[in-house]
């Protein structure tokens, strides 16, 4: 009983009205530190009149000025907190529409709000806009989760119209945030060279990222972004925003700085050859956009998106991960089933928890034994494998490891036999030549008969292997000469495609809630919450050379939690295995290797640290993380991870550049533990035949001293990767 009063009461605040002089509502959406509002003017038109810090007296809302009063809106709704187009709107709208008269106008007006509490610390406020003049509705969803200072919103547009509506742009959120000056952090690349930042400053005008590749949307870029406000922030100081949006399709982030000089942000799915028909009395659902405000810089943004990521979003987000050997790069296509049966004796000396099968291991008529064929007939191929997967599960497990699988379910190859029974069930257009991406071409998931045919490809595997541990599922090519057979509306299909794919991920996790599974997309394309909310762990990049994956690792780091980035130990690179081992252990450890080809002390080194890794991936999953001194700026990266408790941290500083002198000349300032607790430090992780540096004594020291002075870990060239564990001595 005490619990649901405080919950109620709550509520009241969260819904708190303040009617000042002009009678305005004000719908006040909070979390511990942060607090969005939005103001009903007495003409039912709602805007949005702050987000940032909450304030400690709600009733204070209400003497917020409209638009940071810079000057003169001609409009009324700059900031709008859900932008029409077509009546008076005159910048980026966060909704354009036709209705089915053929009115391409649209005005929304305050209908009623409601908010309760849904969980425990998670509150949801909903907002009811209509159009005045059609039955046209819009709700906007916000759903504040308390401890984690993360808001996630989204809309819902439905109407009764008597024909269908065309929604030409239909986006998640429309924030709006007056400052002085804003800088935004964005990431692009490309295959293997994933997640690299770029900041500018914005300027009047709009600065849009966008993806138009349908499949594996963040091949370019991805859809996260934070923006500094007033000034440029750094890891501990500053006003930061950091936002990602919930969608695995083509999305678009529009950035515009408007004549009063105040920033609108405006994320969604994007609106390129996506007009979508929406019938009468049908519901569109914008995938989420998540949003975090942070006064302590770009690392306090990130520990909450963490937080949140963990315990309300990804799979077991708070629970474990398996260790595993990939034949991958030991085999390639080139394998039977005495070949593998050798490697999982080989992980089981090496000390880890799974085998992973990957391509390659399936096909008949047209076998697979390159990237050419194959894809979509998954049958094993009885040449390699004649005793069927069943075989090498068993004796996988009698060896002592469980085993896994690698599945790319949603493409075909133009050479197999599903395309030639099939070939309605792929997109491409009728009168184009074919065009392939990786050789191969992309099912059509809007079509229910390929969703189910998706789902059976895993529910098969599953019901004849039930102790099947674990499934990478890969997704390698974009869409070309977009076209379905079967969809009435094309423009509907990159928005359907998506919500196709995740109804057959949402039956998948109904049916095997706990099984292990990998987000893989050529590498890092298809990073974002909305498949991981399926999927729990994602591969970040190609690219193993542990140099690379330091930089790599570290921006995915701003948005995703380590428990879900799978980093690999392969033999890319030149680094030394301890070397390419530590940088690993930021996240969720894998082999890559032919362990019969490590020397008796790379194999005593690699078995002793997986052991070590097993006693501290606790912190390292589950910690906050800070960042220390940035591999950008810095000869060294150094990073460490800090328990809830404060009483124990793992440390990682690597060397970056190669240079005379080059390393942590000079003490690193520690960050996250407790200024009165005092901490032991030991090097993990040191190689067989070498000494640590670091002193075995008794000696501590506190953690005011150590976030005030520092201490050099001392990383050189003759040292390049030193792992450090905290711990409180008692």
């Amino acid at each position: 009983m005490k619990q649901l009063c405080l919950s109620l009461f709550l509520c009241f605040l969260l819904s708190f009205t303040a009617n000042g002089a002009s009678g305005d509502t004000h719908i006040t959406i909070e979390t511990q530190q942060t607090a969005l509002v939005i103001r009903i003017d007495k003409d039912q038109t709602p805007t949005l009149v702050h987000l940032g810090p909450k304030l400690r007296n709600i009733a204070e809302y209400a003497a917020i000025p409209g638009n940071g009063k810079r000057g003169e809106d001609y409009t009324n709704i700059y900031n709008s907190v859900y932008t029409p187009a077509g009546s008076r709107n005159l910048l980026e709208p966060a909704i354009q529409v036709t209705h089915a008269d053929g009115n391409p106008s649209l005005d929304l007006k305050y209908v009623r709000h409601e908010t309760q509490a849904v969980a425990d610390g998670i509150v949801l406020t909903k907002v009811y806009l209509k159009d005045p003049q059609y039955p046209f509705e819009v709700t906007l969803y916000y759903k504040a989760y308390q401890k984690e200072d993360v808001i996630e919103q989204w809309s819902s547009i439905r109407h009764t119209e008597k024909k269908s509506v065309t929604l030409h742009k239909y986006a998640s959120a429309n924030l709006y945030i007056p400052a002085q000056n804003y800088y935004l952090t964005h990431f692009h690349g490309d295959w293997a060279n994933e997640m690299n930042p770029s900041e500018i400053p914005l300027t009047e005008g709009i600065k849009i990222l966008d993806s138009k590749l349908g499949t594996r949307a963040d091949l370019f870029q991805p859809p996260s972004f934070l923006v500094a406000i007033n000034q440029p922030a750094d890891e501990n100081q500053g006003e930061v925003i950091a936002g990602t949006l919930s969608w695995s399709g083509n999305f678009q982030l529009a950035f515009e700085v408007d004549p009063l000089h105040n920033l609108r942000i405006i994320p969604g799915i994007n609106p390129y050859a996506s007009a979508y028909s929406l019938a009468p009395n049908t519901e569109f659902k914008t995938p989420a956009f998540l949003f975090t405000y942070s006064n302590q810089g770009k690392g306090g943004a990130s520990r909450s998106l963490h937080r949140w990521a963990r315990k309300h979003r990804i799979p077991q987000g708070e629970g474990n991960r398996l260790t595993l050997l990939n034949n991958w790069e030991a085999t390639y296509f080139d394998f039977n089933e005495e070949k593998l049966s050798a490697l999982f004796k080989d992980g089981k000396k090496l000390g880890v928890d799974l085998f992973l099968l990957d391509d390659g291991w399936f096909g008949n008529k047209y076998p697979r034994n390159n990237d050419k064929t194959g894809l979509g007939d998954w049958q094993e191929n009885v040449k390699k494998l004649p005793h069927g997967l069943g075989y090498l599960v068993k004796e996988a497990e009698s060896s002592g490891i469980k085993f896994g699988i690698w599945l790319e379910p949603e493409m075909v190859s133009p050479k197999s036999e599903l395309y030639e029974k099939h070939p309605d069930w792929v997109i491409k257009l009728p009168n184009r030549s074919e065009y392939y991406f990786r050789n191969q071409l992309v099912l059509d998931l809007s079509n229910r008969k390929v969703q189910d045919f998706v789902y059976n490809v895993v529910n098969d595997l599953m019901t004849k292997n039930p102790t099947l541990g674990f499934i990478k599922w890969d997704c390698n090519a974009v869409i070309y000469n977009a076209y379905s057979a079967t969809i009435q509306n094309q423009s509907n299909l990159y928005v359907d495609y998506v919500q196709g794919l995740y109804n057959v991920l949402e039956r998948v996790r109904a049916k095997y809630p706990t099984l292990p599974m990998m987000l893989c997309s050529g590498g890092g394309g298809r990073v974002d919450y909305g498949a991981l909310n399926y999927f729990t762990e994602y591969w970040p990049s190609d690219n193993t050379d542990a140099l690379e994956r330091i930089f790599i690792q570290w921006n995915y780091s701003y948005f995703f939690p380590s428990i879900a980035s799978c980093n690999h130990i392969t033999d890319w690179g030149k680094q030394p295995i301890k070397f390419r081992t530590d940088v690993a252990m930021m996240g969720k450890i894998g082999y890559d290797i032919v362990v019969s080809k490590l020397t008796e002390p790379e194999l005593t080194f690699s078995q002793e640290a997986l052991k070590t890794y097993d006693r501290v991936k606790d912190v390292i999953w589950k910690g906050d993380l800070f960042r220390l001194a940035s591999p950008y700026t810095n000869d060294v990266a150094s990073a460490m991870y800090v328990n809830e408790a404060k009483d124990r941290s793992v440390w990682f500083t690597y060397l970056v550049k190669n240079r005379y002198k080059a390393g942590s000349m000079a003490p690193i300032k520690l960050s996250g533990l407790d200024p009165a607790k005092s901490y032991r430090i030991q090097e993990l992780n040191v190689y067989p035949g070498t000494n640590s540096t670091i002193s075995k004594d008794t000696v501590t020291y506190s953690g005011n001293y150590l976030m005030t002075i520092g201490f050099n870990p001392q990383v050189d060239t003759r040292r390049t990767s030193v792992v450090l564990e905290l711990a409180e001595a008692k």
